[in-house]
């Protein structure tokens, strides 16, 4: 077909991929794109690594304030309890409502980002967490508290569905996958500070230290206020909305040499359809998602499944309850129940850092083996201590090794790749909508293990509780098997080929030269 080989474009380059529509018109477009950047375009090469280092890094400060909320909730929750005299039903109800309501911002999150941009409903999702966070700090009663949590769980709904997209869409393939992972990353950074917060503040008196923990979390959207001085729109909104050249800058900054530029905005013009206008397509994204081609019912099957088995696997339990655990497993005093909370989060910190370079090295799939079966084993592990050894120092000792091997494992693995997977596999029309919606299933799913953790395990033990929980753990190594593909160092355009042929996605990749021979045959 005269393609040349140069990048690693979708057309041309060191990958064996192609869309399976494209036409003449479509080759004609790229090849003479190509030939431009033969003939005169400058491959001088420029260092843009810390650049989208930089963004990327404030695009995930949103993610600090889940994480800080998950950390300072599981120690506050204590004090607040003992200052308010809340009921049980309460606390699970303070708890997972954030998880349920933050549905709200990630379903609109999707619309707001495509009409807005990415850059702004990222600045919009901190203004409306950070309002949250001043209502419950300085509430006077439960109801008030509840407010302020709702506003709070709004804005992450916005934040955790628009950080993975905006920083996958800006990020050059080879690292995209470290890159997108950093949101998780922050969450995580998030829980350790929040843990720490609830150590260093607990001597306080007890109508003031729940306060001052939960107050802290408004510091870090101040941040956010010279992030939006930093960060640029992302490129693929920018084509999406035919603003070429706008697009053409940011791109001049996230890669290396004017030639991968031309390479890049080519590519995302023919995934937007811009470069072969009558190819466009007239359905509206939520039409095509309720009623979706069989490619991409199995992206949404990957996207939202990964995401939902990331939390009924029971982290947010584990996290958000470790006090419970801790006290089932015979740790009576409340400091050392904080302080063994916060052996939990240097732990949870330390291998989502590790995952970080591993997760375009050693790739997504093998991770989600290793995490999902440690995972497995480290809650049955858990569930028989506390089931059988508790109250005892070896059962402490046993107890306090399995959360910090299955939050671990869970950091490695399913935690930030479940975020890295959502936000690469669905097409750029799709993109911001189908990320939503598999946000949706993740904090609809967390919301439910928060709000029933107290009351299941009042019913069948803490110890049956993670019993169940490991079953379902051995459920996604099946699921992960199964529906998810090997994404590395693939661009996103090609990705979207992976889900074309349903019987390529164990291998995780489609031939050239088979799609070639497809797409003869088909006009043949």
């Amino acid at each position: 077909m005269g393609v040349q080989e140069h990048g690693n474009g979708i057309v041309g380059g060191n990958n064996k991929y192609r869309r399976m529509d494209f036409d003449a018109s479509d080759e004609d477009i790229v090849l003479s794109n190509n030939h431009q950047y033969q003939e005169g375009v400058s491959v001088e090469k420029r260092d843009t690594k810390i650049y989208v280092f930089a963004c990327a890094i404030f695009a995930s400060l949103n993610s600090v304030l889940l994480g800080y909320d998950v950390g300072v909730m599981s120690g506050a929750i204590l004090f607040i309890k003992e200052d308010l005299k809340i009921s049980e039903v309460q606390q699970e109800v303070l708890i997972g409502i954030l998880s349920i309501i933050s549905l709200l911002g990630s379903l609109a999150g999707g619309k707001t980002s495509d009409v807005i941009g990415r850059k702004w409903t990222i600045a919009f999702a901190t203004i409306v967490f950070q309002s949250g966070a001043s209502i419950m700090a300085l509430a006077p009663s439960f109801t008030i508290l509840m407010i302020g949590r709702l506003l709070a769980g709004v804005g992450i709904g916005f934040g955790v569905m628009i950080a993975p997209v905006y920083i996958a869409e800006i990020s050059p393939t080879a690292i995209r996958g470290s890159l997108t992972s950093f949101p998780e990353i922050f969450i995580n950074l998030g829980i350790l500070l929040g843990y720490i917060s609830n150590y260093a503040f607990s001597g306080l008196p007890v109508h003031i230290n729940w306060r001052v923990m939960l107050g802290i979390g408004i510091l870090p959207s101040i941040f956010m206020g010279v992030a939006l001085f930093v960060i640029p729109e992302s490129p693929r909104w920018l084509v999406v909305q035919d603003r070429i050249e706008e697009a053409r800058v940011v791109l001049s900054k996230t890669n290396d040499t004017d030639r991968e530029v031309e390479e890049r905005l080519a590519e995302i013009q023919l995934a937007a359809g811009l470069a072969n206008p009558e190819k466009s397509e007239t359905k509206a994204v939520w039409q095509e998602l309720l009623k979706p081609s069989p490619a991409v019912r199995r992206m949404l099957i990957a996207g939202c499944g990964i995401q939902c088995f990331q939390q009924i696997t029971g982290i947010d339990a584990t996290v958000y309850y470790s006090p419970t655990i801790f006290a089932d497993a015979g740790i009576k005093s409340k400091t050392h129940l904080l302080a063994a909370t916060v052996a939990v989060g240097f732990t949870k910190t330390i291998f989502i850092l590790i995952a970080i370079f591993l997760i375009d090295k050693v790739g997504r799939k093998p991770l989600l083996y290793i995490s999902t079966i440690g995972m497995t084993a480290s809650l049955l592990s858990l569930s028989l201590t506390l089931s059988f050894m508790s109250d005892g120092k070896f059962g402490i000792a046993l107890a306090i090794l399995s959360v910090c091997a299955n939050v671990a494992f869970f950091s490695v693995g399913i935690g930030p790749i479940c975020w890295v997977l959502s936000s690469e596999i669905f097409p750029l029309r799709l993109r911001a909508q189908a990320s939503a919606l598999g946000a949706v299933g993740s904090r609809v799913s967390s919301g439910a293990i928060s709000m029933s953790f107290l009351s299941v395990s009042a019913a069948i033990t803490v110890g049956g509780s993670f019993f169940l929980f490991s079953v379902i753990s051995a459920l996604s190594i099946a699921f992960v098997h199964t529906c998810v593909p090997e994404t590395k160092g693939k661009s996103l355009e090609q990705i979207e080929m992976l889900f074309q042929n349903g019987g390529e996605l164990q291998r995780g990749e489609v031939e050239l030269g088979d799609v070639e021979v497809q797409r003869l045959m088909q006009k043949d």
